[in-house]
């Protein structure tokens, strides 16, 4: 996909899956576009948990690749047929699930590329994006969020975590919150936590599912948020009223075992979920719709991103160790060094191949 003269760039490439210790820094050259693409000049790159699957192999991806689900920068150059969805040279853009965002340039279909309003930086955009229309679909759609009901967040210290967090009490919910540290705790009742309950080493040895019960008068709450998977999956079940749903958005500490239906109805007949974002984005209309409603609340200042860590490109590995190892507060984005070799000329970043 490259074109001779556009010059070479940084990125993050994965040759087989395995350990972080696989992602590794090279000079590629920089991609061109194709038809209904874009040429993007990274300014940053969300890190996110869907990234640590697909670099260990538990979702294949063609190899080699750059990985990064989630981006924003500035449109250097449109492949034929892309200005058919009103993308220009020079305007500011952010997307979420495309791969490519560890390097200095990426490619994308200009259908997956959103606007970047001026309120919004192009480092907060790469930040929230993917997280905040999770978050959006989550309490949208997944659960309604009704005034006045008990929800359960699990690991609430994280990027999603916190925007969850903030999104549940914006619409009247009370939040439960579950974190390992007492920094987490911090960030969780910052971000709206009612109650904040802790795992790991300051853990009570009183199980979640009595102690959340404890905070609701004995009822439960009406749902669970759940991105941690086969740890607390149990508990997160136990912790529901009857009619309660668990949200399963997620895997952090595996794959959930097989669940006997019978078991739903034996808990109250309950409810469960495993949704993905790919799904509540399926027609560009419904991915800018999610986005706008994002990037107004942290315009706003009604969504805040207290906890972003800015790394540069070359700690992709690191950090990934860290996301693994939940050392990440927040959210970590990475930050290509400032331009590449050579950013296109003018005439070629106009220039439709």
């Amino acid at each position: 996909m490259s074109e001779a003269g556009l010059g070479v760039m940084d990125a993050v490439v994965l040759h087989e899956p395995g350990g972080p210790e696989q992602l590794r820094l090279e000079r590629c050259p920089v991609p061109s576009p194709g038809p209904g693409e874009a040429l993007v000049e990274v300014a940053a790159a969300g890190v996110n948990f869907v990234d640590l699957y697909l670099r260990s192999g538990r979702y294949p991806v063609p190899l080699p690749a750059v990985l990064g689900q989630e981006g924003a920068g500035t449109v250097r150059a449109l492949g034929p047929g892309a200005d058919a969805h009103g993308l220009r040279v020079g305007e500011r853009v952010a997307w979420a699930n495309v791969r490519g965002g560890y390097a200095q340039f990426a490619v994308v279909p200009a259908e997956r590329l959103v606007p970047v309003p001026d309120g919004i930086d192009d480092r907060t955009a790469a930040a929230v994006l993917l997280q905040g229309m999770t978050a959006h679909y989550l309490v949208h759609d997944s659960h309604p969020v009704r005034p006045g009901e008990d929800v359960l967040i699990q690991a609430a210290a994280g990027g999603l975590g916190l925007l969850l967090t903030q999104w549940v009490t914006l619409l009247g919910g009370r939040v439960i919150a579950t974190v390992s540290t007492a920094q987490k705790e911090q960030l969780a009742r910052k971000a709206g936590a009612a109650e904040v309950i802790r795992y790991g080493a300051d853990a009570s040895d009183v199980p979640l599912s009595d102690q959340v019960r404890a905070l609701t008068g004995g009822e439960g709450v009406a749902a669970v948020y759940d991105g941690v998977g086969a740890a607390t999956f149990a508990q997160s079940l136990a912790s529901l009223r009857p009619r309660g749903i668990v949200v399963l958005h997620g895997a952090a500490s595996g794959p959930v075992e097989p669940v006997d239906p019978a078991s739903l109805q034996a808990g109250g007949s309950l409810f469960l979920t495993r949704p993905d974002l790919t799904h509540h984005i399926r027609d560009r209309a419904e991915l800018l719709d999610r986005a706008r409603e994002v990037f107004d609340l942290v315009a706003r200042g009604m969504l805040r991103l207290d906890a972003v860590d800015d790394r540069p490109l070359h700690e992709a590995a690191q950090v990934h160790a860290e996301l693994a190892g939940r050392r990440v507060l927040g959210k970590v984005v990475l930050v290509p060094a400032a331009g590449s070799d050579r950013r296109p000329a003018p005439q070629e970043a106009e220039r439709k191949p």
